[in-house]
């Protein structure tokens, strides 16, 4: 497919920002393969997703910003540009469960997750054949109470190395101070069960089992210093019922949190999230 460059934008609700960025793009003899558009009537912003083909396109990709920056300028606009052949480069950080490493290793490898997977970075030593398997790079960081703050300048380190544009917690449990938060602001994408806050701490599946939930499921959301309180990306949920056990809503939670956390992944690495305030908003693929 032709390279195509992704304008992002966000302003006021305002009449003509459409047909100023159409007439822009027309006007450099562009063709827009996609566009979507979104307004918050509550808070009055205007969002857009605008794509289109850079081959025959007026301008160099180098001059598309500055080309466009009197047009931003006119409705105060937000304006955030990307090309579709400059894959994002991709961390992940993964703990001792495999379900999502696993699962986005392999949507990588068959070419599902448009990314250039950089490294893998563990706290434990169990997914080094893994990587080594497919050629990940992997680093192992062990970390403790005493040696945390150590071990994010290491984490940070490696990532700095490896020039990563996202970084994705594939179920790492630890939660990163704001040394890393900061480093990488609406950049780091966390999956975690949709029990939060009702079922916090450990064994959460034992505690839905124990009240008897009739709804589980899975949310990813960017991580914020604000635990779990990050502006979400994807959700999903699946019925129980009083047959399920504990090891039958481990199951479920886990097929769930697979799918949500890869699906939020996605949408990031095709550029289709604008975040405002706690809020996403989050186009079509």
């Amino acid at each position: 497919m032709s390279p195509t460059a992704v304008l992002l934008l966000s302003c006021p609700d305002q009449r003509g920002v459409v047909a100023a960025t159409a007439e822009f793009i027309a006007r450099h003899e562009g063709n827009i393969t996609h566009a979507e558009q979104h307004v918050d009537p509550v808070e009055g912003v205007f969002f857009q997703r605008v794509e289109f083909e850079l081959e025959g396109f007026g301008l160099h990709r180098d001059e598309i910003a500055s080309g466009f920056s009197p047009i931003a300028e006119r409705f105060g606009m937000k304006v955030d540009l990307r090309f579709s052949d400059q894959p994002m480069r991709v961390g992940l950080l993964a703990s001792r469960q495999p379900h999502c490493l696993y699962d986005l290793l392999t949507r990588w490898r068959t070419g599902e997750l448009p990314c250039d997977l950089k490294v893998v970075i563990a706290n434990h030593p169990d997914h080094a054949d893994i990587c080594a398997h497919l050629g990940v790079p992997f680093r192992y960081l062990p970390v403790s109470s005493a040696t945390k703050l150590e071990q994010e300048k290491d984490m940070l380190a490696v990532l700095g190395e490896h020039q990563v544009d996202l970084v994705v917690m594939a179920r790492y449990m630890q939660i990163l101070s704001a040394q890393v938060i900061d480093a990488y602001p609406h950049q780091i994408i966390n999956i975690h069960h949709s029990f939060l806050p009702a079922f916090i701490g450990a064994n959460p599946y034992r505690q839905a089992h124990d009240r008897g939930v009739k709804l589980i499921g899975a949310t990813a959301h960017y991580a914020t210093e604000d635990l779990d309180e990050g502006p979400i990306i994807a959700q999903e949920t699946d019925r129980v019922t009083h047959r399920d056990d504990v090891a039958s809503l481990t199951q479920k939670g886990r097929d769930l949190e697979t799918i949500v956390l890869a699906r939020a992944v996605r949408a990031h690495l095709e550029h289709r999230v604008l975040v405002y305030g706690r809020k996403t908003v989050v186009f079509a693929g």
